[in-house]
């Protein structure tokens, strides 16, 4: 789980630097270190109640960390979300990681917009006048990853974009 939790931090980092917003790079800089340090800790942990005998403590103490990087990684891809929304550059064509970590982000986003559209398009409103949703919620970066990667052992060293999905304009 430590190790995940800095495949997350890699992913910040790479959104975070092709980020347009200062604000949004700033904060999403901020939750990749957040992340970074609670996998560190989580880490150091589990090795240290790896070679010690058991107790109901250090168990305590091991769920404590791993839940604290489950926040930790949420609050990255909220983050990421928000960057995405107001936008990246281009990464280099020489960087495949970047390519990818960028597609992905344009995928959501797509995905979302696409969402946006269809709800505007639904007439019904409520007793004020508002527009009525559907009971579906926005797609999320949070949903895109857990149907790529329902158990933890097989989450890739970056979240990947679907074949087929590429960067077409100078900003996603």
């Amino acid at each position: 789980i430590a190790s995940d939790g800095q495949v997350f931090v890699k992913f910040g980092r790479i959104v975070a630097k092709h980020c347009l917003d200062k604000r949004c790079s700033a904060e999403l800089l901020c939750a990749a270190e957040q992340t970074h340090t609670i996998s560190s800790q989580l880490g150091i942990v589990a090795r240290v109640k790896a070679v010690t005998a058991e107790s109901k403590s250090s168990s305590e103490l091991l769920v404590s960390n791993a839940q604290n990087l489950i926040q930790a990684v949420l609050h990255v891809l909220k983050a990421a979300e928000a960057a995405c929304i107001k936008g990246l550059r281009q990464p280099p064509p020489d960087s495949e990681e970047e390519e990818e970590a960028a597609a992905f982000c344009m995928q959501w986003r797509k995905n979302l917009l696409w969402h946006r559209a269809k709800e505007s398009l639904n007439s019904d409103r409520d007793e004020l006048g508002l527009r009525k949703t559907r009971a579906k919620a926005e797609p999320t970066l949070t949903a895109m990853v857990q149907e790529r990667s329902p158990q933890t052992k097989n989450t890739p060293k970056h979240p990947k974009p679907i074949k087929g999905h590429a960067i077409m304009d100078s900003h996603l």
